[in-house]
């Protein structure tokens, strides 16, 4: 399956994509796509749901905001530098186990929503509007079942499905300054989720995934999941020895190399550019970069 939300923000609804590519709404299953959902079978009571309610969903009209496929999980924890390209373009040794970090969940929004530029101190204490924001195309885990210490035999089965994730950063302040890298990563509108949830049963290899992101049109990252260092076992697994999973929570796996950071001379985003991403099988996602002030400082 599927899964989407849609509807104005804070107040999606759930609903599903048909075979032929129609949004239904699902409100009248009763749920939203949250941990309760996952904790409780929901994707296995939904789909038994449809077999005989599906004709009477209502169709979602097209021009319908998608909001993020998952009701906002108690964690969102990122891998950063999970492919040797991108770990060398940013000059960082490559890993010897997963970086992990976190990223706030109020951070989240649709795959179609704007990515804002945020305002920041500068070093004199002026508000200014950030310089250094950019892009990461990354694929993203979701799970199913609450989950702690596992071996890599079990993590798989824990994975409720997986989602398209761009991971903008704010590199001034996640890199620049001291502290950690949520700072840079948790600005609002800088983890746009979806534009849905697919199920693992139609993702027979998620280590064989083509990932891509574009900025006004020019390819800038084109990779595969296969070069990720760390599996999506492994790293369900690396996660799961730190914390506690909950159902519906999301490990992104890390970016490849092409990142605006990466580039000589740098790029960033500015107001008015325009982003496409997409991973196979995962759908495409595309966001137009406002910015929080109107002259970019």
């Amino acid at each position: 399956m599927k899964l989407i939300r849609f509807g104005a923000a804070g107040k999606e609804q759930p609903g599903i994509v048909n075979d032929d590519g129609i949004w239904l709404d699902c409100s009248a299953f009763g749920t939203d796509w949250n941990e309760s959902f996952f904790a409780n079978g929901g994707p296995e009571a939904l789909a038994g749901w449809l077999e005989s309610n599906r004709p009477s969903c209502p169709v979602v009209p097209a021009h319908t905001r998608l909001g993020p496929p998952v009701a906002r999980p108690s964690k969102l924890v990122c891998v950063g530098l999970n492919y040797v390209t991108h770990a060398r373009e940013a000059g960082m040794e490559i890993p010897d186990e997963p970086v992990l970090f976190m990223k706030s969940t109020t951070s989240i929004c649709g795959p179609f929503d704007d990515i804002v530029i945020p305002r920041i101190r500068s070093a004199t204490g002026e508000e200014v509007a950030a310089q250094q924001t950019d892009w990461e195309v990354e694929l993203a885990i979701v799970i199913g079942r609450e989950c702690v210490r596992l071996s890599e035999q079990e993590a798989m089965d824990h994975v409720a499905g997986y989602v398209l994730h761009n991971d903008v950063s704010e590199r001034e302040t996640q890199l620049h300054r001291s502290g950690q890298w949520v700072k840079g990563k948790s600005f609002d509108s800088f983890a746009p989720l979806g534009p849905w949830l697919v199920t693992p049963d139609e993702i027979p290899d998620p280590g064989q995934l083509a990932l891509w992101l574009k900025l006004n049109g020019e390819v800038m990252q084109n990779d595969n999941t296969r070069e990720m260092i760390f599996p999506l076992p492994e790293l369900i697994r690396y996660v799961s020895w730190h914390m506690r999973l909950l159902p519906g929570d999301i490990i992104t796996t890390g970016t490849p190399f092409g990142v605006g950071m990466g580039l000589r001379p740098e790029r960033y985003l500015r107001a008015g550019d325009e982003i496409e991403l997409g991973i196979e099988g995962l759908g495409i996602a595309r966001q137009r970069v406002t910015c929080d002030i109107d002259a970019m400082a």
